[in-house]
């Protein structure tokens, strides 16, 4: 493990002294050992990595997960990835029908790197990207950013995908997976509705403590996650603070 983010440090070494996978803790200038096989680390961290088998993510769980699924090899006919749409998305991927990994990702804007990762470093003749119908703008929004990963997508209906489980998204996720959907011709237009951009206004209220409330146009960029709503927040300040 390579990083300098002490919130991810604690959460990978509790769930990797969990699973009993023994690990070394580098600093980013220190050599890396001809035995490291994988390393994990930060998304935003992964650029000062070269040259080495990486998992990054922003989510330290899904990162240590990942990596063990990886260190396992593999090689398979078809992967198919499935993802339950939504503000903290469920994903599962399954090589040849068998499920490898299932959990549920911080963010819509995980979904991608998190899939690239994985098919990275999996052998695989097929990739089939599922997602659910659900959730418009997450499902949109997640759709374009797996579309450089594969054209390959369905979306499927996830109408009985729902558990009544301890981690219903992932457990949706794997469902989605295993669901034959409809091929997607084209690439999605996100578009958030006036319901969805009122909420995180609201939410920027509650995350800036009262202090402020962000216009209408950046709570869209939200939306449409070309902007985190801490930015929002911080560029909203900024017009606030402006002659």
């Amino acid at each position: 493990m390579v990083t300098e983010d002490f919130r991810f440090f604690y959460g990978a070494v509790r769930c990797l002294k969990e699973k009993g996978q023994p690990f070394i803790s580098l600093g980013f200038s220190d050599p890396l050992p001809l035995n490291v096989e994988l390393v994990i680390t930060t998304e935003g961290e992964r650029k000062r990595l070269r040259g080495r088998d990486v998992i990054a993510s922003e989510d330290p769980v899904w990162a240590v997960k990942a990596a063990l699924v990886l260190l396992q090899g593999g090689s398979f006919n078809r992967v198919v990835a499935g993802v339950d749409p939504g503000p903290h998305p469920g994903v599962a991927v399954l090589g040849d029908g068998k499920v490898l990994l299932a959990d549920t990702l911080l963010s819509p804007e995980e979904v991608a790197p998190a899939i690239r990762d994985l098919l990275s470093l999996v052998k695989t003749k097929e990739l089939l990207l599922r997602v659910g119908h659900g959730d418009p703008t997450n499902r949109d929004r997640i759709i374009n950013s797996l579309w450089d990963v594969s054209r390959n997508i369905e979306v499927v209906d996830e109408t009985s995908t729902t558990r009544r489980t301890e981690h219903p998204d992932a457990d949706a996720a794997v469902v989605i997976a295993q669901s034959r959907g409809r091929p997607l011709p084209f690439r999605p237009r996100v578009s958030p509705t006036q319901g969805e951009i009122r909420d995180i206004q609201r939410l920027s209220r509650i995350e800036s403590r009262g202090a402020l409330t962000i216009s209408s146009a950046l709570a869209r960029k939200v939306a449409v996650g070309s902007m985190t709503l801490v930015e929002a927040i911080e560029r909203q300040r900024g017009k606030g603070m402006e002659c």
